[in-house]
């Protein structure tokens, strides 16, 4: 069964938002758990779906990608993003 996308797309926010008091940055590992079910491309899809709309963020420390919610977190801050 595919992906709901919207749907999916809320479930991330709603977890990221969740989260966000204790950490503001994701490793994709994090969200193909709430997604059991679904293959890690179709989530991969929702996340880049997110980031193109500018709700979520990537963020790299070179050798790790990471998702973050936009203008959230020390890094944004230190951009002048947040």
């Amino acid at each position: 069964m595919p992906l709901d996308v919207e749907a999916a797309k809320a479930e991330i926010l709603q977890f990221c938002e969740s989260k966000s008091k204790s950490k503001s940055k994701f490793y994709f590992n994090d969200f193909t758990k709430l997604f059991p079910d679904a293959k890690s491309r179709e989530v991969k899809k929702v996340l880049t779906a997110l980031v193109n709309e500018e709700k979520l963020v990537f963020w790299s420390s070179g050798s790790t990608t990471m998702y973050g919610m936009a203008g959230a977190g020390k890094q944004a801050a230190a951009e002048g993003e947040g």
